[in-house]
């Protein structure tokens, strides 16, 4: 660690990428948000840049707003639905610890450079994330340091790749409504957790449910919203007759062909790069790329496999 300016310089561990809006992998759903950033430098796997859901919330957070993030994140990984937030203390980095839990992507904009990261204490944080195939991402270059106006800033690109911004806890006055604004801006969705109107700390989120922001009220809820922003992320069971038959049909024609691939999908949704890895071990004398392509539309076919929004393949059964 060396220091910049007198702010402490940490470089974090992991691959570094810089996107600009003619790249191919910078990100369709930042093009289109008001004042897109003109440059991204991106800690981890840039391909973790696609639209999810934001989770944001108060930084000096109570066990109810962190308990809820941890939920709601949880919830929505599992499902395969990517995890967008800020990085901070409390809620945000509550809800990037249960989605690295739920091994699914999560991507932190940071309000400085990426080797300047704030808070301090989460590099390690941080450096997980990349790791587990997420990003850590911010529009100013690494060295920058964190000034208190670009926290506003790139709220906008937290709520910009979020296809909604679900807010779990919020008092009067919270930065959290700034997220709020952006994505209301941006043409997102705003989907807020009710508190007990008593609490000083939900103030500000039952203050956006008064003016027309989306309730969250269960778990049903949550899943009622996410079908129809993600589409069917809910996997169906199948009995042994009618639509089932043909499952079962598929998975006995396939069973050889399909052993290694459908056991390592059973056991947890892998991204391509991994599933290429494992075509490699098991190709024999065919191109790995070419084994991995039939068996996926094999098993996509039977309804053994399913591709999910975050681009991970996983089992169906």
């Amino acid at each position: 660690m060396t220091r910049s300016q007198g702010v402490p310089v940490h470089r974090l561990a992991g691959a570094r990428t810089v996107l600009r809006p003619g790249d191919a992998l910078f990100p369709q759903a930042l093009r289109d948000i008001p004042r897109p950033p003109k440059v991204l430098y991106v800690l981890g796997n840039p391909h973790a840049l696609q639209e999810g859901l934001a989770v944001v919330g108060a930084r000096k957070a109570t066990p109810y707003g962190l308990g809820l993030a941890r939920r709601f994140a949880r919830l929505a990984a599992k499902r395969g639905v990517a995890i967008v937030s800020g990085g901070a203390k409390g809620c945000d980095a509550a809800a990037h610890e249960a989605a690295l839990s739920a091994g699914a992507p999560t991507v932190a904009f940071l309000g400085g450079g990426c080797d300047m990261p704030y808070p301090a204490q989460h590099a390690g944080l941080f450096e997980r994330i990349a790791a587990a195939g997420g990003a850590v991402v911010s529009e100013h270059p690494w060295d920058a340091p964190p000034l208190p106006q670009q926290f506003r800033t790139r709220n906008r690109l937290i709520a910009g790749l979020a296809r909604a911004t679900l807010i779990v806890e919020a008092g009067l006055p919270s930065g959290t409504f700034s997220t709020a604004d952006e994505a209301l801006a941006a043409n997102r969705d705003v989907l807020v957790v009710p508190g007990a109107i008593t609490s000083p700390y939900s103030r500000g989120a039952n203050r956006l449910l008064y003016q027309g922001a989306t309730p969250i009220v269960d778990d049903e809820s949550f899943s009622d919203v996410l079908f129809s922003l993600f589409g069917c992320l809910k996997q169906e069971t199948f009995s042994e007759e009618g639509a089932g038959s043909d499952v079962a049909k598929g998975r006995s024609k396939h069973d050889n062909s399909l052993g290694p691939l459908e056991a390592a999908l059973a056991a947890e949704p892998l991204g391509l790069e991994e599933l290429y890895s494992l075509a490699c071990k098991h190709c024999g004398s065919k191109q790995p790329r070419a084994w991995l392509m039939e068996r996926l539309a094999a098993g996509e076919k039977a309804g053994l496999f399913a591709r999910y929004p975050d681009g991970r393949w996983g089992h169906c059964a």
